[in-house]
């Protein structure tokens, strides 16, 4: 049975998520930022709602990405030279996180991002904890990604593209900064074939369990990223 949480009550232990279920772990509790906070220490995250109850994850394998495993391609590479993209940190998020749910997804009817994800992701980025990356070509926002940065790592959310290869351009801005900053691990939650393109790789969750424990133990600073990214090379 999956355990239902009130506001207080703490997570389950990891070892009783369901694998048979997509590792789902329980449902219910709150959308608060401390809650939120210590769910991604832990290696879980929300992903859905059921009558408008969090479901909380922590799969077994896990799809993570080492920076330094990224695969910046050729054909990337000569796009992110070409100029028709600029991109920029933490100067949209409201923009970025609207255009994840808006963005349709093959197999998926509707989107698990509701008004009470964003408003809560929301209030994390108010707080230095998430962000976003926003890629716009022709003053238009094309393509962007959010997610949360505690410690040395950082935690994939969602991303979009509403012109080809705006997503990876994304991704590629986010790895340079990632690594500008020292952070040592991707949590991409769950495999797709995009994020096995660019070089994500899946792992058990016990070793990346160990992994997080390590990475989040210094998490005291954080905040908003530098945001223009002008000057950059490729």
């Amino acid at each position: 049975m999956i355990p239902c949480l009130a506001p207080f009550d703490p997570f389950p232990p990891i070892a009783s998520a369901q694998a048979d279920m997509g590792g789902l772990l329980a449902v219910g509790g709150d959308l608060s930022a401390p809650r939120l906070l210590d769910a991604y220490r832990r290696g879980i995250f929300p992903w859905g709602t059921i009558e408008g109850q969090p479901l909380w994850y922590s799969p077994d394998p896990r799809m993570v990405l080492f920076p330094e495993e990224f695969r910046l391609s050729r054909s990337l590479r000569r796009t992110l030279r070409g100029g028709a993209f600029s991109a920029r940190f933490d100067s949209d998020f409201a923009g970025v996180i609207a255009g994840c749910a808006e963005a349709p997804r093959p197999g998926q009817e509707g989107t698990w991002i509701t008004p009470e994800m964003m408003a809560a992701y929301c209030r994390l980025h108010e707080l230095g904890w998430a962000h976003s990356v926003e890629v716009h070509a022709e003053g238009e926002l094309v393509g962007g990604l959010y997610g949360l940065a505690i410690g040395r790592m950082f935690y994939g959310e969602s991303m979009f593209a509403r012109r080809r290869d705006a997503s990876k351009v994304a991704f590629a801005h986010l790895i340079r900064q990632l690594s500008s900053q020292q952070i040592a691990l991707i949590d991409c939650q769950m495999r797709t074939e995009h994020l096995a393109s660019l070089g994500g790789r899946e792992i058990p969750r016990a070793e990346f369990l160990a992994r997080l424990q390590t990475l989040t133990a210094d998490a005291a600073a954080h905040g908003p990223w530098p945001t223009s990214t002008a000057g950059w090379e490729w």
